[in-house]
């Protein structure tokens, strides 16, 4: 009729941007790896009497080479415990909503949680002490978890103009994969610090850096699987809008 308005088409409410587009196949991969080296690990001490082989071998190496370093040793166990995790663990759900990697954040928070939760009330508790053995490390699986989080957040450069006044830094890749890598080098050296003072055998440490990046894995593939169906589901809505 004349004289009224068309009106104007409602835009579909934005949907988040996936965590893992491109790296599905390498990811899936390396969380079945996370699965098996933890098992595995967990298979192996409960089969040892004594002192298990690569322990004997490679912590009293660790502790020789570390104890050069003593700053070190007074530093590094602090960093992974309660206090300054959950400071990182801010910071970084901080940088995604910094710039509107509102999944990102997601997965920094719930990640560490899970991570965190998972070896010290279920794994360290029921499988260490059933094979005797202070398995899996708390501090490993937090510090990798974080470092992997790290990961899945910077994999891509922030979308669109979020971020960029804020972190512009953040677009260039090879400042992306410094922050990475710095961050995989912390949570390893925490880790080879917890064998270093004795508070863990390095099979500790490797099964919390498997635990650790494992959740973080595989919390982001179900965050991915929500944000897939949500995205499936307001296709379908608008078609039949539409129609």
């Amino acid at each position: 009729m004349r004289g009224e308005t068309p009106r104007r088409a409602s835009s579909p409410e934005p949907v988040p941007r996936q965590l893992l587009p491109r790296y599905r196949r390498s990811a899936a991969s390396l969380l079945v790896a996370c699965i098996a080296i933890t098992a595995g690990l967990v298979a192996y001490l409960a089969g040892q009497n004594g002192l298990a082989w690569p322990n004997a071998s490679f912590d009293p190496w660790i502790q020789a080479e570390m104890g050069h370093f003593p700053f070190l040793l007074r530093w590094l166990p602090d960093v992974g415990t309660l206090r300054p995790v959950t400071l990182m663990t801010l910071a970084l759900m901080a940088v995604g909503a910094a710039t509107r990697n509102w999944l990102g954040a997601v997965l920094a928070g719930l990640a560490e949680a899970l991570a965190v939760g998972l070896t010290e009330y279920v794994l360290k508790p029921y499988v260490g002490g059933h094979i005797d053995q202070a398995f899996p490390s708390g501090h490993a699986a937090s510090m990798f978890a974080l470092a992997t989080s790290c990961a899945v957040l910077l994999a891509e450069p922030p979308h669109g103009t979020h971020g960029r006044r804020i972190l512009a830094f953040l677009k260039f890749r090879a400042v992306r994969l410094l922050l990475v890598l710095l961050a995989l080098l912390l949570a390893a050296a925490v880790s080879a610090a917890q064998v270093a003072v004795a508070a863990h055998a390095v099979t500790d440490t490797v099964g919390g850096a498997a635990v650790g990046v494992g959740v973080v894995l595989a919390c982001a593939f179900a965050l991915d699987l929500v944000t897939g169906q949500v995205e499936t589901d307001s296709v379908h809505g608008d078609d039949e809008h539409m129609a």
